[in-house]
């Protein structure tokens, strides 16, 4: 059985090799578009940090370790699928049949149409190519202006402050991290940031970059304000890598729509990582979420069942933990409530602790925290096992602290109800 793999990140290189277990026989092939050894883009801004080089960003560091598989690696990048046919068109003009399909291919940086921003000195912050680009021109004192705050703005700001630039954050939303923080939480991490000399602009867009005779831009802000800056880093979200799938027959909504095994509209074609579109048991919902551990269970489910392991997804975890320049915050599950749900925060803003809860039911569906390291793995424990609380919830609407006594409470009682069942 041949098995193509479209995708060279975590996410097929997991795969990859979950197949060659299960399938010692079958041939495999590992599709990448870019001249690099298989790597994690999450590595980049420890490269940039200078942490690690650029071998420390490879995924397998034995150069022989896909060879040693007989996992095939292909410098492609497919530009149709035919379904029907079972083939994969590449933008070489090669065409490959397959057996087994796996759409691996990732996200791209979601680029906004601004006037200047095909000029030189603006970078994404995506592959090790743009990382070159960024140490070349991020050195100590440069002014560097970073157009977005999300999740991966704020680790690429990270490696940005350890390079010692001068930096400036332009973040459309009110508040920094809005997908993932609340007013409050989102106000603390952007107060921490300004403390620490970043300067941050919320509320606002870019929306022209010009240069001089120099190649100095000159960024224009929607407020009115004007900024000088030697490099642009463009961190506004991404989007999948899904256009080639047109008219494939395999349904796509925001990302590639799969089922419980990873297989999508069409038989024999299956979905991991960024590119996915996977059921939330918790909000309920099929979601994308563009985050490593997703990433790597959904290939293992997906190449299990490639190789005829009927296996499911046990679902979507949409966890986020971030160290914005030393402080530590998380978001898990339906962090902004659900309809018809209660919450209760705490804020110790002296301290820098937060602290948002939100149920639905007995349950608890979502939360945002600042400073609280100790109760991450309760927190993901109760959003992501759906724990009934019982009691217990009005106990943390009274006092959300009590967090690790209400889990080990409620999922003692859940675990001894299981036991008496079976």
């Amino acid at each position: 059985m041949r098995h193509i793999i479209l995708g060279a990140g975590p996410a097929g290189v997991i795969a990859a090799e979950t197949i060659r277990k299960h399938a010692p026989h079958d041939e495999i092939y590992l599709v990448g578009d870019e001249p690099e050894a298989p790597y994690s883009r999450m590595a980049i801004p420890y490269l940039l940090m200078g942490n690690i080089g650029e071998a420390g960003t490879h995924l397998r560091h034995k150069g022989d370790h896909y060879e040693r598989l007989g996992i095939q690696l292909k410098r492609n990048r497919a530009v149709r699928l035919g379904t029907e046919a079972r083939t994969v068109h590449m933008d070489d003009g090669g065409m490959h049949a397959y057996d087994r399909l796996l759409i691996a291919t990732g996200s791209s940086p979601a680029t906004p149409p601004i006037p200047g921003i095909a000029g030189p000195g603006v970078h994404a912050c995506w592959t090790l190519a743009d990382a070159r680009a960024i140490q070349a021109l991020a050195k100590p004192g440069a002014r560097v202006l970073q157009m977005g705050a999300g999740f991966i703005g704020c680790i690429i700001m990270e490696a940005l402050a350890a390079r010692g630039v001068k930096l400036s954050v332009v973040e459309m939303g009110d508040r920094m991290v809005p997908r993932m923080m609340g007013p409050v939480a989102g106000g603390m991490i952007k107060d921490w940031c300004v403390a620490k000399g970043v300067a941050v602009h919320t509320g606002a867009r870019v929306d022209a970059i010009e240069r001089d005779a120099t190649q100095v831009m000159k960024v224009k802000l929607s407020t009115g304000a004007v900024l000088e800056a030697d490099l642009v880093i463009s961190a506004t979200g991404v989007k999948p890598n899904i256009g080639f799938l047109q008219d494939s027959g395999v349904r796509c909504l925001v990302g590639v729509l799969t089922d419980e095994h990873l297989q999508t509209s069409v038989p024999g074609v299956y979905a991991a990582g960024d590119c996915a579109e996977a059921f939330d048991k918790v909000s309920g919902k099929t979601i994308v979420s563009a985050i490593q551990p997703n990433a790597a269970e959904q290939a293992r489910v997906a190449a299990l069942n490639m190789v005829g392991r009927p296996t499911e997804l046990r679902g979507v975890t949409q966890i986020n933990v971030l160290d914005t320049l030393g402080l530590i915050s998380a978001s898990f599950g339906a962090w902004d409530g659900v309809p018809g749900g209660e919450h209760v925060e705490m804020t110790d803003t002296a301290a820098g602790r937060h602290l948002s809860l939100q149920f639905g039911g007995d349950r608890l569906v979502g939360c945002n925290a600042i400073g609280w390291t100790e109760h991450v793995g309760v927190m993901r424990g109760l959003v992501e096992g759906q724990v009934p609380l019982g009691e217990w919830k009005d106990k943390l609407l009274q006092d959300p602290t009590l967090l690790m006594q209400a889990y080990l409470a409620s999922a003692q009682a859940q675990h001894a109800h299981a036991h008496i069942r079976a």
